[in-house]
């Protein structure tokens, strides 16, 4: 089972156990300490609870952490020759025999070295939920943040994930969005805006009395934030990926 099936697993069964004991995405994510567009991205298999996080979930289930993961397979059917390898064993003479098994290491060494060539390093990014501003250019998180990896390094001073399609076709329901701390640059770039306590990631534009924040998905209307409530520009949006298994 790759990473991505186990994600999705462990999703599959906490809704099934929340469903069960007749909670909401919220009822649960109150009970754990998380926000609520956290278990919906769980329960999509879009991330995996931490070790943590998991046991919170268990214990608010009411079942055990091996409830919500796949029954253990035992591994002595894996590990036993097939009777294909034991009747070339037992049939081959020499020097076909040795013939074979020099085959098999040699096709055994090209499939090391092309894993070698595949598994790239990593690089950890730490994720928060919510971004807040703060005064001048210090801001804070609410200290819920996920570690995820990319395959490439990239030079950022926050990240935060996308929730929600009305960034789409760019940035997708489950993508991290790299953020640079760069104050407002020009009219209809993408940035990180915090405003009436949640944060934006939209196209914004300088309008005489607040920021204009515009959505790439057609179907939603702009948002107005007026100056008088404060809205803060966090950074201007540098990069975007979709985490990847480890």
């Amino acid at each position: 089972m790759t990473d991505k099936e186990l994600a999705i697993y462990i999703g599959s069964k906490i809704r099934e156990y929340r469903k069960k004991r007749f909670l909401t995405q919220n009822e649960l994510a109150l009970s754990v300490g998380i926000g609520h567009t956290t278990i919906a991205n769980y329960e999509k298999g879009f991330r995996t609870p931490k070790k943590n996080t998991l046991f919170k979930i268990a214990e608010s289930l009411n079942v055990t952490i091996d409830d919500l993961f796949p029954p253990v397979q035992k591994e002595d059917t894996l590990s036993s020759p097939t009777p294909q390898v034991l009747h070339l064993d037992r049939k081959l003479q020499e020097p076909r025999h040795a013939e074979w098994i020099s085959q098999g290491e040699r096709l055994l060494e090209e499939q090391e070295a092309e894993s070698a060539t595949i598994n790239e390093p990593l690089y950890e990014y730490k994720v928060f939920e919510k971004l807040a501003a703060g005064n001048g250019y210090t801001y804070f998180n609410d200290g819920n943040f996920d570690i995820v990896f990319h395959d490439e390094k990239m030079d950022h001073d926050f990240a935060s994930w996308v929730f929600g399609d009305s960034m789409e076709p760019t940035y997708l329901n489950g993508e991290v969005v790299l953020i640079k701390q760069t104050g407002f640059d020009y009219d209809g770039a993408i940035y990180a805006v915090d405003w009436d306590g949640q944060t934006y990631i939209k196209k914004v534009y300088k309008e005489e009395t607040g920021l204009r924040l515009v959505s790439l998905n057609k179907k939603y209307a702009d948002k107005f934030a007026p100056y008088d409530e404060d809205p803060r520009i966090i950074g201007k949006i540098v990069g975007h990926f979709q985490p990847m298994t480890t």
